[in-house]
C-alpha cells in the first residue's frame, strides 16, 4: 500500500470528500482516516458510503451525508448539513464525476448535460455557497480533481473534456481572485488512473459504458493517485500532474501541436479498437 508521512497533518481536520463511494475519492477517505483526519463522505450510493463509513469508523470519526449532487436544487441544504456535522470545514474534495464513450456525432444534447450538471455546475455550486464560510475562518482548502483531460480534447470525451476544463477554469480564476489570508486551492489532473470510471460513463444514448478501457485497467494504482494528492495538500500545490502518456501528450500539444493532433487523434482510434476486439 502506497501511503505518506504527514506528520499527522490532516489529525482532527474536517475533510468533506465529495464522491467518495469508489475510486479516487474512496482511496482518499481511506488515506486521510489513517491519517486521522475527521471524515464527511458523500455520494448518491448509500450502500457504498456505509460500507465505506463500517471500514473508516474503526480509525477515524466519519459521517455518511449521502446526495445526488446533480440535484442542483439540493445542494444548499446538503452544504448546510456537512457544516454541521463537526461545526466547520477545513478542507473541500471534489472527486465526483462521471466520464463519456462516445464520439460528438450523434451524442445525445442530454449527456452532455448530465456531463456538465456532474463535473461542473455541481462543484461550482457547492464551492459557491461554501466560500462564506472560508471567508469568516479567513482559512481553508479545496481539492478540484480535475483530469488531464482538463486540458487538451482526447477522441470520445467531447462532453467530458468540455467539463473538466470548464472544471479548471472556474477553480484556477477563483486562485487567483480570492483574498483569503489562508486559504488555498489544488487543481488535480490525473491521467489514467485505475478506477472504475469507464463502467458508468456515458454512451450517445446515455447509457453508461459498463466495461472497462483497456488503458483503465493499466492506469496509475488509485492509492498512489490518492497518496500524491494528500502531499500535494499538504505543499498547498495549486496544480498538479498525476499521469503518465497523457503528460508527454500534454507537452506535445504546447511544443509540437500538429504533432499533438495526429497522435491524439491516432490513440482515440487504438482506444477504440482495443475496446471493441
Amino acid at each position: 500500500m502506497h501511503t505518506i508521512i504527514t506528520n499527522m497533518y490532516f489529525e482532527n481536520k474536517v475533510v468533506w470528500i465529495i464522491g467518495a463511494s469508489s475510486g479516487i475519492g474512496a482511496a482518499l477517505a481511506k488515506q486521510l482516516a489513517r491519517e486521522k483526519a475527521l471524515l464527511i463522505i458523500t455520494a448518491r450510493n448509500i450502500d457504498k458510503l456505509q460500507s465505506l463509513a463500517n471500514e473508516l469508523t474503526q480509525l477515524t470519526a466519519c459521517v455518511v451525508l449521502p446526495a445526488d449532487i446533480a440535484r442542483r436544487d439540493t445542494l444548499h441544504s446538503i452544504v448546510e448539513d456537512s457544516l454541521r456535522q463537526f461545526g466547520h470545514i477545513d478542507i473541500l474534495i471534489h472527486s465526483a464525476g462521471i466520464g463519456q464513450r462516445s464520439m460528438a456525432t450523434g451524442t445525445s444534447l442530454a449527456v452532455y448535460d448530465q456531463l456538465m450538471e456532474v463535473n461542473f455546475f455541481a462543484p461550482l455550486t457547492i464551492t459557491q455557497y461554501l466560500l462564506p464560510h472560508f471567508k469568516q475562518s479567513g482559512k481553508g482548502h479545496i481539492v478540484a480533481v480535475s483530469s488531464m483531460s482538463g486540458l487538451m480534447g482526447f477522441p470520445g470525451r467531447s462532453g467530458y473534456v468540455a467539463s473538466k476544463h470548464a472544471l479548471k477554469g472556474y477553480f484556477e480564476t477563483l486562485q487567483v481572485e480570492h483574498d483569503i489570508p489562508d486559504f488555498y486551492i489544488t487543481i488535480v489532473s490525473p491521467g489514467r488512473i485505475n478506477t472504475p470510471l469507464p463502467l458508468s460513463a456515458l454512451t450517445a444514448d446515455g447509457q453508461p459504458y459498463n466495461k472497462m478501457d483497456h488503458a483503465q485497467l493499466n492506469g496509475i494504482p488509485v492509492e498512489i493517485c490518492a497518496a500524491k494528492i494528500c502531499g500535494a495538500i499538504i505543499r498547498k500545490k495549486k496544480h498538479i500532474f498525476i499521469a503518465r502518456k497523457e503528460r508527454y501528450l500534454y507537452w506535445l500539444r504546447i511544443l509540437f501541436p500538429a504533432a499533438y493532433y495526429h497522435i491524439a487523434r491516432k490513440a482515440g482510434v487504438k482506444e477504440r479498437n482495443e475496446d471493441t476486439a
